[in-house]
């Protein structure tokens, strides 16, 4: 417990998860009780804390490189290890459930861009996991685009009804509800 408390000291006085990390991997020589003390800081829960830190330990924990301490902080931040998950609504919880249509729409997704917005459902950053979407486009030969475009108009449709909706989500909405529409009739000239 005291060394989570030594954590949550490091981040209020503005240190990132990454440098609290590392300042705390070098104090203790014992890299994944760092972790685990960083991330109780956090207010990670311990079995959430349990399963990040089990993907990982063989990798970056199990026997780290002598003065790597930074270097692994910044890993396992940009892995995700450190991100505090965020309770969804509701709605938040159906808009998601429709991003995860619209990925399974696409007929293949990068492993960088479904990681980073596995991270962003984690943290409720739903606006920015649906700007993501919207910048790419589904497989030519194995995605649906009628599927995939209409999913994200009724994502952003409910990300609109949301208290102070981010306003690049309504600019979004409306190039996606025009792709839908243009998918729809490529579809229906496809099948008449």
């Amino acid at each position: 417990m005291r060394l989570a408390l030594t954590a949550r000291h490091l981040l209020d006085t503005g240190r990132t998860p990454a440098q609290a990390y590392a300042a705390l991997a070098r104090r203790t020589g014992q890299p994944l009780r760092a972790a685990r003390a960083l991330c109780t800081a956090l207010g990670i829960p311990a079995a959430e804390t349990a399963r990040r830190l089990d993907d990982i330990y063989d990798v970056l924990l199990a026997n780290p490189r002598p003065n790597s301490e930074a270097d692994t902080g910044e890993l396992l931040e940009a892995l995700g290890v450190f991100d505090v998950p965020k309770p969804l609504t509701p709605t938040e919880l159906a808009v998601v459930d429709l991003f995860l249509v619209a990925v399974d729409a696409m007929g293949g997704i990068r492993p960088g861009h479904r990681h980073g917005l596995d991270r962003w459902f984690t943290t409720g950053n739903l606006a920015t996991a649906y700007l993501s979407l919207i910048a790419a486009r589904p497989m030519p030969r194995t995605g649906d685009p009628t599927r995939y475009w209409t999913a994200l108009v009724t994502a952003g449709e409910l990300l609109t009804t949301t208290p102070n909706p981010d306003t690049r989500i309504k600019f979004a909405l409306l190039r996606c509800r025009d792709h839908a529409r243009k998918a729809t009739q490529a579809a229906q000239a496809a099948h008449p």
